[in-house]
C-alpha cells in the first residue's frame, strides 16, 4: 500500500469534517433561529462525503478490514466531530502497517 492513500483519506476526513460541521451549523440557524439557507452547503458536504467514502473504502479495503471497522470510519463522516477522534486512530494503525512492510513508507 502507498503512502498516497492514507494522505488522501486524511485530507477527506478533515474536510467532510469541516464541511460536516459547517452545515451544522447552517440547519441550526435555519430551523432554530429562521435564517440562512442550506442547499448550496449541504450540496458541497454531499459531494465531499461521496469522495470520502470513495477514499476511506479504498483504505479500508487495501488494510483488509472486517466490514465493521469499514463501517465505522464511513459513518464518522456522518457524525459531527467525529471524524476528529477516528482519523488519528485510523492514521496511526495504517503507519504501522506500512512501517512493518517497508520503513521508508512510515516516515511520511
Amino acid at each position: 500500500m502507498k503512502q498516497s492513500v492514507l494522505s488522501r483519506y486524511r485530507v477527506m476526513a478533515y474536510v467532510t469534517a469541516v464541511w460536516l460541521l459547517v452545515f451544522t451549523v447552517a440547519i441550526v440557524m435555519k430551523y432554530g433561529f429562521d435564517t440562512g439557507d442550506t442547499m448550496l452547503i449541504s450540496q458541497i458536504h454531499g459531494v465531499l462525503f461521496i469522495i470520502y467514502v470513495v477514499f476511506a473504502f479504498d483504505l479500508g479495503s487495501k488494510m483488509k478490514w472486517p466490514f465493521g471497522k469499514l463501517l465505522w470510519v464511513l459513518a464518522a463522516g456522518c457524525i459531527p466531530l467525529a471524524s476528529f477522534f477516528v482519523e488519528p486512530g485510523v492514521t496511526r494503525e495504517v503507519r504501522v502497517r506500512l512501517a512493518e512492510s517497508d520503513p521508508a513508507l512510515a516516515k511520511a
